[in-house]
């Protein structure tokens, strides 16, 4: 791979099974609203025959993230792990089809294609149950140095610090990076991953692994272990990274070097499904950092993306979204 790159993203991949269902049947299922967790493959299926009618389109956080760098116009590549079978093929397929470059050797042996069973509740909370099947064989002989270095941002998702063998290839894949002079940015993914690594999140952060950090007002609080946003955020202010905070319909706030910047939540005409929200958000906000774009206009392309995002099922842009923001006055807004 000779090409460069702007961002160059390392995830899980992952096909997204989406379902409109009722807070009854989260509470039957006993799963928890809003978060995500881990199930293993007959847990999967089962939950499978409960869902009824379902949508299946590509997904996983990393991989919706480069979908949206793309839709920007940007120059986007992805490193994820899937089995060389029907859904691993369609995955392949409909990243390659949005102009990201994907080129990691599927596995012929072992887990089929990991699935990500998205229950969404007429409020437009997603409530996901992961089954990780071939991301977890993800490995450090998976990674591509010379891309890596022919990267602007490497962009990692939190979700693979849970399989080990991904998480050597998180580490090695930042140090490649920094190596070659470049940024390492990372979400936090999800609350409850938060939960589980807290410790270490920071200690990626502290250390100086991470340069740009994503994350939610949930994440925020896990992080800090505050439920004040006031106090997580002062917390966060004295962290060494460009760090940008999603609230929702409160909109975002960045921060960087004691620069503080908010706007805005881009207007949307109806909340659907909130699945790939914050994936969007950073799609926009590193299209616009990779091309020096102003903090506050690169927050702005990330509300933008991620509005055009929950006002359909599925993680991935309906519309060019360089169309998007070329037309829309609230980027270009003041």
């Amino acid at each position: 791979m000779s090409q460069n790159f702007d961002v160059l993203a390392l995830g899980n991949a992952i096909v997204d099974v989406l379902a409109p269902v009722d807070d009854d049947f989260i509470v039957a299922q006993g799963l928890r609203k809003g978060g995500m967790q881990l199930v293993d493959e007959a847990q999967a299926l089962a939950l499978y025959d409960a869902m009824g009618a379902t949508t299946i389109v590509s997904g996983g956080s990393a991989a919706n993230t480069v979908a949206g760098l793309a839709s920007f116009g940007a120059k986007a590549a992805f490193v994820g792990k899937v089995r060389d079978d029907e859904a691993g093929r369609a995955f392949t397929h409909d990243i390659k089809a949005v102009g990201v470059h994907f080129s990691t050797a599927p596995a012929t042996e072992g887990p089929s294609t990991a699935r990500c069973l998205v229950l969404v509740t007429p409020d437009g909370q997603r409530t996901m149950n992961t089954y990780l099947g071939a991301c977890q064989n993800l490995t450090v002989a998976d990674l591509d140095a010379a891309a890596i270095k022919a990267s602007k941002i490497l962009y990692l998702e939190g979700y693979l610090w849970d399989p080990p063998h991904a998480k050597e290839a998180f580490v090695e894949a930042a140090k490649i990076s920094h190596a070659a002079g470049r940024q390492v940015a990372l979400t936090l993914s999800d609350t409850f991953c938060v939960d589980r690594y807290r410790d270490e999140f920071l200690g990626l952060i502290r250390d100086g692994v991470v340069d740009i950090l994503f994350a939610n007002e949930s994440e925020l609080h896990a992080l800090f272990q505050t439920a004040d946003f006031d106090v997580a955020l002062a917390a966060l202010r004295n962290e060494k990274v460009l760090a940008a905070v999603t609230r929702s319909e409160k909109g975002a706030v960045i921060l960087r070097a004691g620069q503080s910047v908010a706007v805005p939540a881009a207007p949307i005409e109806k909340l659907v499904d909130t699945t790939g929200a914050g994936d969007l958000f950073a799609a926009g906000f590193l299209a616009g950092l990779t091309q020096g774009k102003p903090l506050d206009r690169c927050a702005r392309l990330g509300a933008l993306a991620a509005a055009e995002i929950i006002q359909h099922f599925g993680a991935r842009p309906e519309v060019s979204l360089s169309g998007l923001a070329e037309q829309s006055g609230y980027v270009h807004a003041v």
